[in-house]
């Protein structure tokens, strides 16, 4: 069965290094798929070249059934595929809330005519995407603050709640958990499950190997720009290649532990 989003030979280069070597993923419907990889595995480029800000060299990107590849940021973001950045771009002039309520309205050409004959429903269906939005990240109370009122973990959380308010097919998070304390987190990813039950894949891309492993149905690991290993949570936690690539045998065995530890604690041992 076809993926809602698919790479095929992915490859993304610069200067005559590829960034991305032949890539090829597929982000079941309905599933958290996750990405792992140590920094400058080439996790990133290879969201920007799904979204639309980085132009592949070879190689296709289908979502939902169609390919993408010519499709702008703007356009991909239309059809149902949005992201959060590592660089928190909030609008610093912007309450939170007004911060999600520009990225739930997403125009439509029939936008215009609904306006006009009903002018209240939209703007109280886009108030609603917003609540609930914050809501499912549990940042209701953030509503009224300025990003620069609200510590780096709440920015962060802030940034994913802002890519779920347009209700996307498919959201994919890069690095949404870089410089939150333990508890936030663990509040993000109670939150991450819960988004599946709303009609949003999630395909999280994380260096959290603990996070990644307790949290997703089915993880890719890059290193060097190729994908090394690819399976369950319980798969790759016991590939001896992917704990020495991703972390060093040492570090890398005690934190798979510990993602085992967290994950049996949760889901009662089951994957």
């Amino acid at each position: 069965m076809s993926g809602l989003l698919e790479t095929h030979g992915l490859t993304v280069t610069y200067g005559g290094l590829n960034a991305n070597d032949n890539v090829n993923i597929s982000v079941a419907e309905g599933k958290l798929t996750g990405l792992i990889g140590p920094n400058g595995a080439g996790k990133t480029t290879f969201i920007d070249a799904i979204t639309g800000f980085t132009a592949p060299s070879a190689g296709t990107v289908n979502f939902d059934g169609k390919e993408i590849n010519s499709l702008t940021p703007d356009a991909r973001a239309k059809v149902g595929l949005t992201r959060t950045f590592q660089s928190l771009e909030l609008f610093e002039d912007l309450t939170v809330r007004d911060n999600l309520l520009v990225a739930a309205e997403v125009p439509r050409w029939y936008s215009f005519a609904t306006d006009i004959f009903r002018p209240g429903r939209k703007v109280k269906a886009i108030e609603d995407q917003v609540d609930w939005a914050l809501d499912i990240i549990g940042i209701g109370d953030l509503a009224d603050k300025l990003p620069s009122d609200l510590s780096h973990g709440q920015r962060k959380l802030v940034s994913v709640s802002r890519a779920l308010a347009a209700k996307p097919k498919l959201v994919l998070l890069d690095e949404p958990a870089a410089g939150l304390d333990t508890a936030e987190s663990q509040v993000l990813g109670a939150h991450l499950r819960e988004f599946l039950t709303k009609g949003i894949t999630v395909f999280l891309i994380d260096h959290d190997m603990g996070l990644v492993l307790n949290v997703c149905d089915y993880i890719y690991v890059l290193d060097f720009g190729r994908i090394i290993a690819e399976g369950t949570p319980a798969e790759v936690r016991s590939n001896p290649a992917v704990i020495s690539a991703y972390l060093g045998e040492t570090a890398g065995e005690e934190q798979a532990r510990s993602g085992s530890a967290v994950g049996q604690a949760t889901h009662g041992g089951q994957q």
